[in-house]
C-alpha cells in the first residue's frame, strides 16, 4: 500500500524559510503529479504547489515566489522549499497526488510566529 510521509516543519519566524520533505513508497510516484497541500485551523486543505512528472510546476498565488516545490522521483520523495513565511503560512503541511489518490499522511505541522 501507498503511503506518505512528511517532515520537516516547526516553528519559524516570520521571514524565516523551511525545507519540507515528502516521502512516498510504491512505484507509481513518478509517473503522478505531485502536490503539497495545507490546512489551517478552521479552513479547507487547499493545493499550494504542483509539479508534474516532467518537472512542470503550478503555484498558488499566496506563495507564488516564495515557495519551491521539486521532486527526486528516485528516491520517491517530493521538496518544498519554503522562504519568506508568513504569519498565514501557518498550517499542517501535506503532500499527495495533484490530484490526490493517496491515503494522507499524518502532514508536518508549520508555524510561523515570533
Amino acid at each position: 500500500q501507498v503511503q506518505l510521509v512528511e517532515s520537516g516543519g516547526g516553528l519559524v519566524q516570520p521571514g524565516g524559510s523551511l525545507r519540507l520533505s515528502c516521502a512516498a513508497s510504491g512505484s507509481i510516484f513518478s509517473i503522478n503529479a505531485m502536490g503539497w497541500y495545507r490546512q489551517a485551523p478552521g479552513k479547507e486543505r487547499e493545493l499550494v504547489a504542483r509539479i508534474t512528472s516532467g518537472g512542470s510546476t503550478n503555484y498558488a498565488d499566496s506563495v507564488k515566489g516564495r515557495f519551491t516545490i521539486s521532486r527526486e522521483n528516485a528516491k520517491k520523495t517530493a521538496y518544498l522549499q519554503m522562504n519568506s513565511l508568513k504569519s498565514e503560512d501557518t498550517a499542517v503541511y501535506y503532500c499527495n497526488g495533484a490530484p490526490p489518490f493517496m491515503p494522507w499522511g499524518q502532514g508536518t505541522q508549520v508555524t510561523v510566529s515570533s
